[in-house]
């Protein structure tokens, strides 16, 4: 299963497309499928390129926390 990726708002590009940082690479992601604001700093769930969900801090951490707990589990 796969749970997307977490990615930090950097800026807006237009309405519907934000550019956001995953790890260490700059990608655009479409607002298409999400319903509300989003600003520089926001946390949100990605998924082939698309927003499905913003995370609070709180959540952004457990999620990270989740995910390496299970690469390190798959090595």
């Amino acid at each position: 299963m796969c749970l997307g990726d977490l990615a930090q708002v950097v800026d807006r590009i237009d309405d519907r497309t934000v550019r956001a940082r995953v790890g260490d690479r700059l990608v655009t992601v479409s607002l298409l499928t999400f319903d509300g604001p989003v600003a520089p700093g926001d946390w949100l769930q990605v998924h082939s390129g698309f927003a499905l969900a913003r995370l609070t801090e709180a959540e952004q951490r457990e999620a990270a926390q989740i995910r390496n707990t299970s690469q390190e589990e798959t090595r």
